[in-house]
């Protein structure tokens, strides 16, 4: 059975290390990078706390002693369903099961100015851009002639109040507190400003009426000015305009409201809903297919206990992708297939960081909430055991251990990149390939 797994996020990789040197598979798993990315610790590379490489994992380092698993590095330009096979930059790739994990992508709401000049966090990549914006903005402050120049570099526009933007929020204010002000002792950073902006009543919406009103505690006693209800409307580069009406002068504007699913072109358009996600059935088959399937982020189901469709959160893909290998291993040993196993998600909780001691637990049986110190723990020992790799695990629970003790962080580096021109023979090859 050829399996074709589009994309190596935590449900492409769940699932390709479960069919990993099972006989009778033969599996091809296709991503644009050479990496796994541990999505949930992007604001920690972001805000100078960790490096790029300790929360990603090299693709083909997981798959060392497989028998059946390859790897391509491409991009997948569409599915033929008709032919059994997706068409890619590296040429076309056939397929006997087809399972479309490509996780989501920042969803600006096709608001054209905030994709030219917000900032999204939707990968490593953008992770590292938004570090060298913020180091950059400081040491502009430095050789600044205006105060009003100087103000509007040092305010932080971070829009929605979910994990990412709560976590991203209090790390940012930490920054302020212990960090930034022991490396620029010229400036005062009593003025810097950090604004979150949600839009609905509370920080946290899907987490407990406790949590929400925690976070938004924990980041107010940050620092960080808090607006519920707000929306952001407009944002040119230099001003954010909000739903109030009011206007706010700001360098840097964090986009972490939305996310939409990465769905290859090929996918019949009514199977596509909100969010953008395709429609599967509770074996994550896409309707009306026989061998397409869909996980995780990307994935749209309807189940008795979510019928409004699953989170978009790791452990669902991660759950998704071990459902689904199973019922694939029961295909090919041409089980009955009153056999296969209809997906029904079992939350194990839910948590978000907001700094240092400072964290929110929900558990729903038995309903349970931790906050503060305890939480804190909590949130450190689950990340750490679902980063890939040993080594990736030692080296950020040292970095952790490290801030810890020392109140800093070590990677305030800003890398520039330089092209040189390309040779003839280098020409000739980039345009073949």
């Amino acid at each position: 059975m050829k399996v074709v797994i589009i994309g190596a996020g935590f449900a492409g990789m769940k699932l390709a290390r479960s069919l990993n040197n099972k006989a009778g598979f033969d599996v091809l798993l296709i991503d644009k990078f050479n990496f796994h990315q541990f999505q949930p610790l992007f604001y920690q590379v972001a805000t100078s706390s960790l490096d790029a490489s300790n929360i990603s994992f090299p693709l083909r380092k997981a798959f060392h002693d497989s028998k059946n698993v390859r790897i391509r590095l491409t991009k997948v330009l569409g599915i033929v369903q008709d032919e059994h096979k997706i068409t890619t930059e590296l040429g076309d790739i056939e397929y006997d099961i087809l399972v479309i994990a490509s996780g989501a992508d920042t969803n600006f709401f096709g608001n054209k100015k905030l994709i030219e000049y917000a900032f999204p966090m939707k990968s490593t990549v953008e992770a590292i851009q938004l570090r060298h914006r913020l180091i950059e903005n400081f040491e502009n402050v430095v050789g600044c002639a205006t105060e009003e120049e100087k103000q509007k570099l040092m305010t932080i526009v971070i829009v929605g109040g979910g994990p990412t933007g709560v976590e991203l929020g209090g790390a940012i204010a930490e920054m302020k507190r212990y960090t930034l002000p022991h490396d620029y002792p010229e400036i005062d950073f009593s003025t810097m400003k950090i604004y979150l902006l949600e839009g609905t009543g509370a920080t946290l919406g899907p987490m407990s009426k406790k949590s929400q009103e925690q976070s938004q505690k924990y980041l107010e006693k940050l620092g960080v000015t808090v607006r519920l209800n707000t929306i952001l409307k407009d944002y040119d580069g230099s001003v954010a305009t909000l739903s109030t009406g009011e206007t706010i002068e700001t360098s840097t504007v964090i986009w972490a409201a939305g996310i939409m699913g990465n769905v290859p072109d090929g996918i019949d358009p009514s199977l596509i809903v909100r969010g953008n996600r395709i429609k599967v059935d509770r074996f994550s088959k896409v309707i009306g297919q026989d061998n397409i399937y869909a996980l995780g982020d990307v994935a749209y189901m309807e189940t008795p206990r979510y019928p409004k469709g699953h989170p978009q959160v790791a452990n669902v893909a991660i759950s998704q992708a071990k459902n689904l290998a199973n019922n694939l291993r029961r295909i090919e040993m041409r089980s009955n297939a009153a056999t296969l196993e209809e997906f029904e998600y079992q939350d194990k909780g839910s948590m978000a960081t907001v700094g240092r001691n400072l964290a929110v637990v929900d558990i729903p049986k038995p309903r349970l909430h931790f906050g503060g110190f305890f939480a804190w723990l909590i949130w450190m020992f689950l990340h750490l055991i679902l980063i890939l790799g040993v080594k990736n695990k030692l080296i950020v629970f040292i970095n952790w251990i490290y801030s810890y003790m020392t109140y800093d962080q070590s990677l305030r580096l800003i890398f520039k990149v330089f092209y040189r021109p390309r040779t003839p023979q280098e020409e000739t090859r980039y345009i073949k390939t």
